[in-house]
């Protein structure tokens, strides 16, 4: 792992759950990981429901998730944002795009695509008589390399690895990788402490910060946490919901998985983040 340097003067940090249900032990790691480097910090942490793929959303799932960070002591900083309640600023931005000439519309279906980098096949225009069913944003040539707080160096080539990436998708929605961007820079979010699956998203999302002129945020990336055959657990794969009435047990849980000791036996769970942001600024050398 990678010790953090040079802090950013104004910490903000942000959990951002897609309400697709409640929260389960892999989703508690991640919220627990963006918690403790907030308030190593001294930062301010914020609470971003997104929300934006609406066919996923479960009607309050919201509030469930709300009702388990505050069961964990884990409190935010300012009042929750939805992305569903923004929809007029991801259109501005666009619109600022589609006038740049960095955003074209795409006919292509799934079908036509062979695995890989998109191929720019729409990129010079479309035939005549065809409409776009997405909009792919232009990406420059180059490798993006970062560091990763977690992980350690980072390097990809978007416009080579992935090619032009969707940011509206054909059944009209804002794609997450164009909506998160203009969130992180409209919060002033410093940091983004997250899963590992996130990891492959973050250059693409670099490259599209530095294209609407914003300063990207530090990533820590980390582990996840795996079912008995090895894969993520996530609320797709039926993952159990986190039980929070016995807060102590799930916490230690996360915090073990994230590789720490097991704490001294404590009284409740102000006990545990007293105990337990102390040894996260520690171990990272905030």
């Amino acid at each position: 792992m990678v010790a953090a340097s040079d802090t950013p003067d104004g910490y903000v940090g942000r959990f951002a759950p897609s309400p697709s249900g409640p929260l389960h032990d892999g989703s508690l790691a991640a919220a627990m990981a963006s918690y403790l480097d907030a308030r190593a910090h001294s930062g301010r942490w914020l609470l971003r429901v997104e929300d934006i793929d609406a066919p996923r959303t479960v009607p309050g799932a919201d509030r469930v998730i709300m009702g388990q960070l505050e069961a964990l002591g884990m409190h935010w900083d300012a009042p929750p944002t939805w992305q569903s309640l923004r929809l007029s600023r991801y259109q501005s931005v666009f619109d600022r795009l589609l006038e740049q000439g960095l955003v074209y519309g795409c006919a292509c279906t799934r079908k036509q695509l062979a695995a890989g980098a998109y191929p720019g096949t729409c990129s010079k225009g479309l035939a005549p008589g065809q409409r776009p069913r997405a909009w792919r944003v232009r990406m420059p040539q180059g490798a993006e390399r970062f560091q990763d707080r977690w992980l350690g160096p980072q390097c990809q080539d978007v416009a080579r690895e992935v090619g032009d990436f969707i940011i509206r998708r054909a059944d009209g929605l804002w794609a997450y990788q164009f909506v998160v961007v203009i969130d992180d820079g409209d919060q002033g979010v410093t940091d983004v402490v997250r899963g590992a699956d996130l990891l492959d998203s973050t250059a693409r999302q670099r490259v599209l910060a530095r294209l609407l002129g914003l300063q990207a945020p530090r990533v820590m990336h980390v582990p996840l946490v795996l079912d008995e055959a090895g894969h993520k657990l996530s609320k797709q794969n039926h993952a159990p919901p986190l039980d929070s009435r016995n807060a102590p047990a799930a916490l230690e849980k996360a915090w073990r998985h994230l590789g720490f000791d097991p704490l001294p036996p404590l009284a409740g769970v102000a006990d545990f983040w007293a105990e337990a942001v102390p040894r996260w600024a520690a171990r990272f050398n905030i």
